[in-house]
């Protein structure tokens, strides 16, 4: 168990948050290519191997956030119709981008970790 602030943190089994995890994955996929919203939605649904996808609810407000934050850019396809936005990483992203997998790549590998003895403990499963 981790200590953060003096403080044991009780959270199972990692402290990155799906909105966080969402965001993360949005700035990674974006980093490879453009994307409009609903893409990116059944892009990572597709690289999760169908198990999870995020909810629109989710994707679309982080979009506008990041996209306030400089960290992505937005265009309209059909600027008369405003009917699909299309987003591209920024310079500004890329560094936040980076900064984002330094900070959350323990965590990671710790669910990882968890998970694996789990999976090995309880269900006596090989790994």
């Amino acid at each position: 168990m981790s200590i953060y602030k003096g403080e044991r943190q009780r959270q199972f089994p990692t402290k990155i948050s799906t909105t966080s995890f969402v965001k993360l994955y949005i700035l990674h996929l974006l980093n490879e290519k453009s994307y409009y919203g609903n893409k990116i939605k059944d892009e990572i649904k597709k690289r999760l191997d169908n198990k999870w996808e995020p909810s629109p609810g989710m994707i679309y407000p982080l979009l506008r956030e990041l996209e306030s934050e400089g960290y992505i850019e937005g265009s309209w396809d059909e600027p008369e119709k405003r009917s699909i936005r299309r987003y591209r990483i920024t310079d500004e992203g890329i560094k936040h981008y980076k900064i984002l997998l330094l900070q959350n790549k323990s965590s990671f590998e710790d669910s990882l970790l968890i998970v694996k003895n789990v999976l090995k403990d309880i269900y006596k499963e090989k790994i």
